[in-house]
């Protein structure tokens, strides 16, 4: 167990390896209650959310979702965040455990009339089901009584202990579900899920198994990969970004780098061989010069060798580019690849 924005959170329960495979190849449960629930809502709420976030808030028809960021003034990322339209006028923002307080303290500062925020984070839990057989389990779950909701859709639920808003998205490149609920419900939710994830071959998961997948994945993490120092762009990420949009907080910076390019590129690297593991911060090496530090790092338990991520000089953001990681004073060969790094179909 370890302090993890503020938060106790497991890194892992029975093994790294044991629940990164079992998401993999049946299925996994994570707690995420430590992830924020703010609510946005009112006659203005769309209007001001597009001149908040990146993405196009505009394109969501009710019961869909976006990925999106939250920009500072100079262009880089205060949070990345996923945004549901619940109903007209009423939306769902979740953000990153670490950002609650920062991320609704700015939304309060540029808030207008006719826009209502609501932090009902301590009110919340929430559980992410990951892995190829999350559907029996969704249907097993559920008995029938809901229809699953499609790729980043979110449904309402009305369960004994309350609401249960059921989404589509994910964090660790498998299908899966995400349950958020009354904090009250948990233990009982996550205890059901278990039982009945049992004959699915479920295991439940820690910070260690959710930062290997992700990362085999390229999903950045805030805080490690996206910062208030790197734009959307530099990580790789504009397909979240709409500069069409006439107005959003950080446009101008974007704008700018759209046209004159950015200075640097977040790459994913695989080393060569067998190596100690690369971490974050670790130095990045091209012709014996330091280019860059890595932002995450970690040993693939699917691929069976080390992979990362790091913000290299653009001019060396080419696939197969051959790069150095320092690791324990030593420097050894690595080189930058295509995103994902872990492809199910190949």
């Amino acid at each position: 167990m370890v302090d993890f924005g503020g938060w106790h959170m497991p890194v892992q329960y029975g093994g790294i390896l044991e629940e990164h495979h079992a998401v993999r190849n049946t299925l996994g449960v994570f707690d995420i209650s430590h992830m924020g629930e703010v609510f946005v809502s009112g006659p203005e709420a769309k209007i001001w959310l597009n001149e908040m976030l990146t993405n196009n808030v505009e394109r969501l028809a009710p019961g869909e979702c976006q990925y999106t960021f939250l920009l500072n003034e100079q262009g880089g990322v205060i949070d990345d965040l996923l945004v549901y339209l619940l109903e007209d006028a009423r939306y769902l923002l979740v953000v990153n455990a670490s950002h609650i307080d920062e991320d609704v303290a700015w939304l309060e500062a540029h808030r207008v009339p006719g826009v209502t925020i609501e932090n009902h984070s301590d009110e919340f839990a929430g559980v992410a089901v990951q892995g190829p057989r999350a559907v029996q389990l969704f249907d097993h779950f559920f008995e029938g009584k809901i229809s699953r909701p499609a790729r980043n859709e979110i449904k309402r639920y009305d369960a004994d202990c309350g609401t249960v808003w059921i989404a589509r998205t994910g964090y660790t490149g498998e299908d899966g579900f995400e349950l958020f609920f009354h904090a009250p419900c948990a233990v009982n939710i996550w205890n059901t899920i278990l039982e009945l994830g049992e004959p699915f071959g479920i295991k439940p998961c820690g910070l260690g198994a959710r930062d290997t997948l992700r990362l085999e994945m390229c999903y950045p993490l805030n805080g490690s990969d996206l910062s208030p120092e790197h734009t959307p762009l530099e990580a790789g990420m504009s397909f979240f970004v709409d500069l069409g949009k006439p107005k959003f907080i950080g446009r101008a910076a974007l704008a700018e780098q759209r046209q004159n390019g950015v200075p640097r590129r977040l790459v994913p690297f695989k080393m060569k061989g067998k190596t100690p593991p690369p971490r974050s911060h670790y130095g990045v090496f091209k012709n014996g010069a330091l280019i860059a530090q890595t932002t995450s790092g970690t040993v693939s338990p699917t691929l069976g060798i080390g992979i990362g991520m790091a913000y290299v000089p653009t001019e060396f953001a080419r696939i197969d580019e051959e790069i150095e990681i320092e690791i324990r004073g030593r420097r050894f060969p690595a080189t930058i690849q295509k995103k994902p790094l872990h492809n199910k179909t190949a």
